[in-house]
Protein backbone atom coordinates (compact mmCIF):
# COMPACT_ATOMS: atom_id res chain seq x y z
CA UNK A 1 0.00 0.00 0.00
CA UNK A 2 1.39 3.38 -1.03
CA UNK A 3 0.42 6.50 0.87
CA UNK A 4 0.70 9.90 -0.81
CA UNK A 5 0.57 13.40 0.62
CA UNK A 6 0.62 16.67 -1.32
CA UNK A 7 1.87 20.00 -0.05
CA UNK A 8 2.60 23.47 -1.38
CA UNK A 9 -0.75 24.69 -2.60
CA UNK A 10 -1.94 28.23 -2.06
CA UNK A 11 -2.98 31.51 -3.60
CA UNK A 12 -0.90 33.15 -6.31
CA UNK A 13 -1.42 35.97 -8.78
CA UNK A 14 -1.61 35.51 -12.54
CA UNK A 15 1.84 35.02 -13.96
CA UNK A 16 3.20 33.74 -10.69
CA UNK A 17 4.79 30.44 -9.76
CA UNK A 18 4.12 27.71 -7.27
CA UNK A 19 5.74 24.40 -6.40
CA UNK A 20 3.78 21.39 -5.22
CA UNK A 21 5.36 18.34 -3.66
CA UNK A 22 4.14 14.79 -3.31
CA UNK A 23 5.59 12.65 -0.57
CA UNK A 24 5.19 8.91 -0.84
CA UNK A 25 5.68 6.10 1.59
CA UNK A 26 7.72 4.35 -1.08
CA UNK A 27 8.98 5.06 -4.58
CA UNK A 28 11.41 2.21 -4.61
CA UNK A 29 10.58 0.63 -7.96
CA UNK A 30 11.71 2.06 -11.29
CA UNK A 31 8.50 0.93 -13.01
CA UNK A 32 6.47 3.04 -10.63
CA UNK A 33 4.60 6.01 -12.08
CA UNK A 34 3.66 9.22 -10.30
CA UNK A 35 1.29 11.71 -11.87
CA UNK A 36 -0.45 14.93 -11.06
CA UNK A 37 -4.12 15.46 -11.79
CA UNK A 38 -6.31 18.46 -11.13
CA UNK A 39 -9.99 19.09 -10.72
CA UNK A 40 -11.59 22.49 -11.13
CA UNK A 41 -15.07 23.24 -9.75
CA UNK A 42 -17.74 21.65 -11.89
CA UNK A 43 -15.22 19.83 -14.07
CA UNK A 44 -13.88 16.32 -14.28
CA UNK A 45 -10.50 15.42 -12.88
CA UNK A 46 -7.87 15.72 -15.60
CA UNK A 47 -4.33 14.54 -16.15
CA UNK A 48 -1.69 17.28 -15.85
CA UNK A 49 1.67 15.52 -16.07
CA UNK A 50 3.45 12.41 -14.94
CA UNK A 51 6.80 10.71 -14.59
CA UNK A 52 8.09 7.21 -14.19
CA UNK A 53 10.29 6.84 -11.16
CA UNK A 54 13.16 5.72 -13.39
CA UNK A 55 12.88 9.07 -15.17
CA UNK A 56 12.61 7.25 -18.48
CA UNK A 57 9.24 8.67 -19.43
CA UNK A 58 7.51 11.96 -18.82
CA UNK A 59 4.21 13.15 -20.19
CA UNK A 60 2.63 16.58 -20.12
CA UNK A 61 -0.87 17.71 -20.95
CA UNK A 62 -0.88 20.23 -23.80
CA UNK A 63 -2.35 22.89 -21.53
CA UNK A 64 0.74 22.92 -19.30
CA UNK A 65 3.60 22.24 -21.72
CA UNK A 66 6.30 24.84 -21.39
CA UNK A 67 4.90 26.08 -18.07
CA UNK A 68 4.87 23.08 -15.71
CA UNK A 69 7.74 20.75 -14.90
CA UNK A 70 7.81 17.49 -12.98
CA UNK A 71 10.88 16.19 -11.18
CA UNK A 72 11.75 13.58 -8.60
CA UNK A 73 13.92 13.51 -5.51
CA UNK A 74 15.26 10.00 -5.00
CA UNK A 75 16.72 10.62 -1.59
CA UNK A 76 13.52 11.92 -0.04
CA UNK A 77 10.84 10.01 -1.98
CA UNK A 78 9.40 13.23 -3.33
CA UNK A 79 7.96 14.28 -6.65
CA UNK A 80 7.78 18.00 -7.34
CA UNK A 81 5.50 19.94 -9.64
CA UNK A 82 6.92 23.30 -10.61
CA UNK A 83 4.23 25.57 -12.02
CA UNK A 84 5.16 28.80 -13.81
CA UNK A 85 3.18 31.44 -15.69
CA UNK A 86 0.04 30.49 -13.84
CA UNK A 87 -3.35 31.66 -15.06
CA UNK A 88 -6.82 31.59 -13.47
CA UNK A 89 -7.54 28.54 -15.66
CA UNK A 90 -5.01 26.63 -13.55
CA UNK A 91 -7.14 27.07 -10.45
CA UNK A 92 -8.07 23.62 -9.16
CA UNK A 93 -7.45 21.03 -6.51
CA UNK A 94 -4.25 19.25 -7.48
CA UNK A 95 -3.88 15.56 -6.70
CA UNK A 96 -0.85 13.34 -6.66
CA UNK A 97 -1.50 9.81 -7.86
CA UNK A 98 0.60 6.70 -8.32
CA UNK A 99 0.47 3.32 -10.00
CA UNK A 100 2.65 0.32 -10.70
CA UNK A 101 3.60 0.27 -14.34
CA UNK A 102 3.86 2.72 -17.18
CA UNK A 103 2.48 6.21 -17.47
CA UNK A 104 -1.24 6.47 -18.06
CA UNK A 105 -3.53 9.48 -18.28
CA UNK A 106 -6.77 7.88 -17.09
CA UNK A 107 -7.72 8.48 -13.48
CA UNK A 108 -9.05 4.93 -13.13
CA UNK A 109 -5.56 3.55 -13.82
CA UNK A 110 -4.25 4.98 -10.56
CA UNK A 111 -5.05 3.11 -7.34
CA UNK A 112 -3.13 5.45 -5.03
CA UNK A 113 -4.17 9.04 -4.40
CA UNK A 114 -3.29 11.89 -2.11
CA UNK A 115 -5.87 14.08 -0.43
CA UNK A 116 -5.32 17.00 -2.80
CA UNK A 117 -4.09 20.55 -2.37
CA UNK A 118 -5.85 23.71 -3.50
CA UNK A 119 -4.21 26.03 -6.01
CA UNK A 120 -5.93 29.34 -6.63
CA UNK A 121 -4.71 31.81 -9.23
CA UNK A 122 -6.16 35.29 -8.97
CA UNK A 123 -6.56 37.59 -11.95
Amino acid sequence: QVQLAESGGGLVMTGGSLTLSCAASTYSRNDFTVAWFRQAPGKEREFVLGIMWSGRDRLYADSVKGRFTISRDYNNNLVHLQMNSLTPEDTAVYYCAARDGRLRTDTNQYPYWGQGTQVTVSS
